[in-house]
């Protein structure tokens, strides 16, 4: 790893730190949930510990280069073909929190974001990803996120819920060469056998009628998709604690108000001292 940067050949003040210095400070400051002071402090003790004598970005060189740094994120891969994951999750982008909006009203409309992702199930990676509005659903979407993955790339299986149980998905899994895990729903009916994903289709309904759809799902594999749920959850959790920590600021701003006007108010109305009599003889 190189910790300074190189010389750039331009006119100007020279960067002293390489991108990759800055992107490991920043990781450490997310994966730790620190400021960025405190994120060079620790980068520093991180140093001293394994010996090495070398400088550590202020904070404001921080604060400016992460502004156009670009992450390089390495890829780990997994052994033999792929297994995608798919799924989608609903996050709240603008409005206030469900209790401002049961005591004060909700003025604002609140405004989602529909996230769809799919993840590699043996590395839990994220391996396609794409943001729409909460008007589109979860099927057309999967096209657009396995032709995320290179066609040079084996794909397995790829494993939905039931909302992707649709033509167009089966046939962009079966193009793919790939085996579908969607499940059928209980009251599906066989499609015609037009395409080899239809053919798929009414196998894996004549197999879950046949199983029984508690048998098919573990015979099938169906079980594995709650890891993507899981990946689904953490991000929720992320987004409500994000959210969170914002109505506890703004509930203590507005009991500080609320203190100090009625703290006001009460000394206000106080009645003076030289306003009562003089006990003295």
């Amino acid at each position: 790893m190189t910790w300074e940067a190189a010389q750039t050949g331009k006119r100007g003040r020279q960067p002293s730190y390489s991108d990759t210095a800055i992107q490991t400070c920043l990781t450490m400051k997310v994966l730790f949930g620190m400021a960025l002071r405190q994120t060079t402090g620790f980068v520093e003790s991180l140093l001293q510990l394994v010996g090495l004598d070398w400088a550590v970005p202020d904070f404001g060189t921080l604060s400016r280069r992460q502004k156009a740094l670009v992450v390089n994120i390495l890829y780990r891969g997994s052994t033999g073909p792929l297994h995608p994951l798919i799924d989608s999750t609903g996050i709240k982008v603008e409005g206030e929190g469900k209790w401002h909006a049961r005591e004060h009203g909700d003025p604002k409309r609140r405004v989602w974001r529909k996230i769809h992702l799919g993840i590699d199930e043996q590395t839990l990676e994220v391996r396609a990803v794409e943001i729409t509005g909460s008007h589109i659903g979860d099927a057309p979407m999967l096209p657009d996120l396995i032709g995320q993955i290179p066609m040079d790339e084996e794909v397995a299986s790829v494993a939905a819920d039931g909302a992707y149980d649709t033509r167009k998905c089966h046939d962009t899994i079966a193009d793919r060469g790939a085996h579908a895990v969607v499940p059928p729903p209980k009251n599906a009916k066989p499609w015609k056998p037009t395409t080899p994903g239809a053919l798929a289709r009414n196998e894996a309904l004549r197999a879950s009628k046949y199983l029984d759809r508690a048998i098919w799902r573990r015979w099938s594999g169906y079980h594995r998709r709650s890891r993507v749920e899981t990946k689904m959850h953490c991000m929720n959790r992320r987004s409500a604690k994000r959210n969170c920590s914002g109505r506890a600021s703004w509930r203590d701003t507005s009991t500080a108000r609320s203190q100090k006007s009625k703290s006001a108010s009460q000394s206000s109305t106080a009645t003076p001292r030289s306003a009562y009599p003089s006990l003295s003889p």
